[in-house]
């Protein structure tokens, strides 16, 4: 497994983490057995979210884990955008600690909600820091300008992550965002790398032409191409253990450069689909 820096917090996660989004409409055993073998495989940055299955998700992480040292973990959760208030942040935080039966690395705002004053937000979740119920606050679906402005307000941590949707069909975090995270070393987490699975089940012709090449599946070529990026990590969801093990083999190899540039070329083919 290859490994990154989280922000400047000293912390390595793997570039390759899993998502859960999804996960409580699996066979629960399914879910289990997919997501130790992942862990077993390296890839122990696990990302989940209050909203999932409404906590049912964050269980299903929480019962998972158990087995493992839980200091090798990076868990991530999210608070949903209803609960962003002052207190309701904190009753968040704690009731996902407890379904997850741990603490929470890595505490995200699921999405921007102008209905909340940031300010508020994000008091509470460096309270809730400063409490030891998560460690680091992060966000997801923010702009630049929303992301500048909560590192603004933060008075005694810094924004770790940003998690965004970003594949090689959804480029647009690399007009702005990309080159200020990677420039402030703040951790872009990629969710969605497969584009919601077409990459892997609907590859475009050229992407399939470089996994032929390369002796790789389109999936791998896919998740290779992001998490080859600086400050990029990507969270794929597998809930199977035969897709996990296929995930896994994305990292650990490099794509040539003239590989690479044709994979760049791929950028706004998302509605040219193959048909089926």
């Amino acid at each position: 497994m290859e490994y990154e820096e989280l922000n400047r917090t000293g912390v390595r996660i793997p570039k390759l983490g899993l998502g859960t989004y999804g996960m409580d409409s699996a066979r629960r055993e399914e879910a289990l057995a997919a997501l130790r073998r992942g862990i077993e495989l390296g890839m122990t940055l696990i990302d989940t979210a209050e909203m999932y299955g409404w906590g049912r998700v964050e269980e299903i992480v929480g019962e998972a884990i158990r087995p493992f040292d839980r200091e090798e973990l990076t868990i991530v959760t999210k608070v949903w955008g209803t609960n962003l208030g002052y207190e309701s942040v904190k009753r968040a935080a704690r009731a996902s600690a407890a379904r997850l039966g741990t603490y929470i690395d890595v505490y995200l705002i699921h999405w921007p909600n102008p209905s909340f004053p940031l300010e508020e937000t994000l008091r509470a979740m460096e309270e809730l820091v400063s409490e030891g119920t998560i460690r680091y606050v992060g966000v997801s679906n923010f702009t630049l300008d929303q992301l500048k402005r909560a590192r603004e307000i933060m008075r005694h941590n810094d924004v770790v992550t940003d998690q965004v949707e970003y594949s090689l069909v959804v480029r647009e975090p690399e007009e702005d965002l990309l080159p200020y995270c990677q420039r402030e070393r703040i951790t872009l987490m990629a969710y969605s790398p497969l584009a919601k699975g077409k990459l892997a089940k609907r590859p475009p012709m050229k992407l399939k032409l470089v996994a032929a090449r390369l002796g790789k599946t389109p999936a791998q070529v896919a998740l290779n191409w992001l998490v080859s990026k600086p400050m990029v990590v990507a969270i794929p969801k597998a809930s199977k253990v035969d897709h996990v093990e296929e995930l896994a083999g994305s990292v650990g190899w490099r794509i040539p450069d003239d590989l690479m540039r044709e994979l760049d070329d791929i950028r706004g083919e998302r509605a040219r689909w193959p048909r089926t």
